[in-house]
């Protein structure tokens, strides 16, 4: 069905008139390259611009990450001072818990929780990012500041706690504070603050002492990702390693990010929102485990890539217009004397053969019309040739029918005769005069070149019977073929010239009674008919010219002038083999054919290769 429609569209297309072909050629070889060359640059430069995009994004995320790592590394090395602080390892070590106790080492009368919250407050106030610092100790008494706790709340008991005992003195970001039990002074929200906590181990004992709790205030991150901006609506936002917002816009485009989003420590990814198309652009710091992720729209083009966009179609439509103007004209001179000859020769077509091209053109349309002048001046003396030929096809059938009134004529004799021979009792001479009738009726088979194999043998043994008759008792016979062979067809008179050959040339100089075969058998597609003899043979120099010409034998008869090789033996002069040979290899082609073979003293084999043939009228 692919095949068929690919051809009905061929037909469209061969159908068309000149014009339109030349149009549409035209305007393929001047507008496709043109498309083709716009869409190829613009592909490039959207391309180009998309990966620096992206590659000026990746790197404003990294600074964005070098200036978060830089706030949470003071966090860090804050809390490893206050853990150093021998205030502070007495206050964990419950020697520093209550208000009353003196420190003798101040010499000032002060306690010392008093100088602990002193050496606090020194940090909040050179770190102004610092919300609040908060000490417990594993009893769960707290030193801060600027964070309380409710009454009757042990702090031992809060997860930030547990999860700072559990990683052993090493430094965690635990995110916004939610559904925690301590409040700040400033009454700072959850949303606005980021804490981290470092476990204080004993270096001997490995056992925990207490807990460093550290407020960031958010304003720090916001202030380092606010102001970068990614097209008209993108931003960067970042996100901790369980999914959960750390700082975002006030609008953002994402309200959630799925924490299985990151697959990797950085790349490029896409989510669709709300029907909107987003793609994301992140990079997760090794440090903190937050990752900074820019976010915008992918539908947002930079104004260069629009501008060179308008540029391209601009230039694509420019040599559009020219190239249809270009490709109209062009057409119509082409077209127009083509036309003009095509309607001189409709005229022709009508039977004006009287009409004329004029012009004075040099191309190929002048070629044209110049042939065709010339053709339809020896279409003339053709036609008049062609009355003078049908004249003669006349005389000639005519000539023919009553030549055709003789073989009835004939027949009728023969006929008579053989009833005269019959009535008289001469058996043997009716027998021959059937046979001889017999011959002639099948050798013209109603004009018909193929006839059944049946037939051709019922020729073989009429022309065998007069011969035996003949010869008597030195010419023996036998034929062999199978029924259902005998509804094959074969050309005409093919078996007739090598029997005759066999008889003549072989058995008739053979010394002694001689014996003929005739086998038919059917290998493949293909028919054998055989005919061997045992009689005189042939000698090897005449076996090999008769196998030349037999080769030699094509698609034409043998010019007249040719002389006649002078062969004896079981081939004679070979004019009936060659004849055959001729009329196969004209009928069916090259593969088909007779083969010989031939040893003196001792017979010949001749052998006609014959294609199977079940229905005359499709071969």
């Amino acid at each position: 069905m692919r095949k068929s429609g690919v051809t009905m569209e061929k037909l469209k297309l061969n159908n068309m008139p000149i014009r339109y072909k030349l149009i549409i050629h035209f305007l393929l070889i001047s507008i496709l390259p043109s498309i083709g060359l716009g869409l190829l640059i613009g592909w490039t430069v959207d391309r180009i611009v998309e990966e620096q995009s992206n590659e000026n994004t990746m790197q404003l995320i990294r600074k964005v990450n070098t200036a978060i790592e830089s706030d949470v590394e003071n966090l860090q090395k804050i809390t490893y001072l206050i853990s150093f602080d021998p205030g502070v390892q007495k206050f964990l070590k419950g020697e520093a818990a209550g208000t009353a106790q003196m420190d003798p080492a101040a010499g000032n009368g002060e306690s010392a929780e008093y100088n602990i919250r002193k050496f606090l407050q020194g940090f909040t106030t050179l770190s102004s990012e610092i919300a609040g610092i908060m000490l417990v100790n594993r009893e769960g008494d707290f030193i801060s500041n600027e964070m309380y706790t409710r009454s009757g709340t042990r702090l031992t008991e809060e997860a930030w706690y547990k999860q700072a005992a559990a990683n052993k003195g090493i430094f965690q970001i635990v995110g916004h504070p939610y559904g925690r039990a301590v409040r700040s002074h400033v009454d700072y929200k959850e949303s606005e603050v980021v804490s981290a906590v470092r476990a204080i181990v004993n270096p001997e004992t490995q056992v925990v002492q207490g807990v460093v709790l550290v407020d960031l205030k958010l304003r720090v991150i916001a202030e380092t990702a606010r102001d970068v901006t990614l097209g008209k609506t993108g931003y960067l936002t970042v996100v901790d390693n369980n999914g959960e917002m750390i700082y975002a816009p006030q609008h953002p485009l994402m309200q959630k990010i799925p924490a299985n989003l990151f697959t990797e420590s950085s790349g490029i990814t896409s989510e669709t929102v709300d029907g909107r198309h987003l793609q994301l652009i992140y990079r997760t710091s090794p440090f903190t485990g937050w990752t900074t992720m820019g976010v915008f729209p992918m539908d947002e083009s930079a104004y260069g890539i629009r501008e060179i966009t308008f540029n391209v179609v601009t230039f694509v439509f420019v040599v559009c217009m020219l190239g249809m103007t270009a490709s109209f004209y062009l057409a119509y001179s082409i077209s127009r004397p083509i036309g003009q000859l095509a309607s001189f020769m409709s005229k022709a077509q009508s039977g004006d053969l009287t009409i004329r091209y004029w012009g004075n053109r040099s191309d190929e349309i002048g070629l044209l019309g110049r042939s065709f002048n010339t053709m339809l001046a020896q279409i003339g003396r053709l036609l008049s040739l062609t009355e003078l030929q049908a004249r003669q096809k006349r005389e000639a059938e005519l000539r023919s029918l009553q030549a055709h009134i003789k073989p009835h004529f004939l027949y009728n004799t023969l006929d008579t005769i053989h009833w005269m021979a019959r009535s008289k009792g001469a058996e043997d001479i009716a027998e021959v005069v059937q046979s001889l009738s017999r011959l002639f009726r099948l050798g013209l088979s109603k004009g018909s070149d193929i006839i059944p194999l049946s037939d051709e043998l019922e020729h073989i043994v009429s022309y065998l019977k007069i011969q035996h008759v003949r010869y008597s008792s030195k010419l023996t016979y036998s034929i062999e073929v199978e029924p259902k062979l005998q509804e094959l067809y074969v050309l005409k008179l093919l078996l007739q010239p090598m029997v005759e050959n066999a008889i003549y040339h072989g058995i008739k100089e053979r010394r002694g009674p001689g014996h003929l075969s005739i086998e038919v058998v059917e290998q493949g597609n293909e028919l054998y008919l055989t005919v061997r003899d045992n009689g005189a043979g042939m000698a090897t120099d005449r076996l090999r010219e008769l196998r030349r010409r037999l080769e030699a034998v094509g698609g034409e008869e043998p010019e007249p002038s040719e002389p006649e090789m002078p062969v004896t033996g079981s081939a004679g002069s070979g004019y009936g083999i060659l004849n055959v040979q001729a009329r196969i290899r004209l009928t069916y082609g090259e593969p088909y054919g007779i083969s010989m073979e031939s040893e003196p003293g001792k017979g010949t084999v001749v052998t006609v290769r014959h294609p199977v043939v079940r229905d005359p009228e499709k071969n």
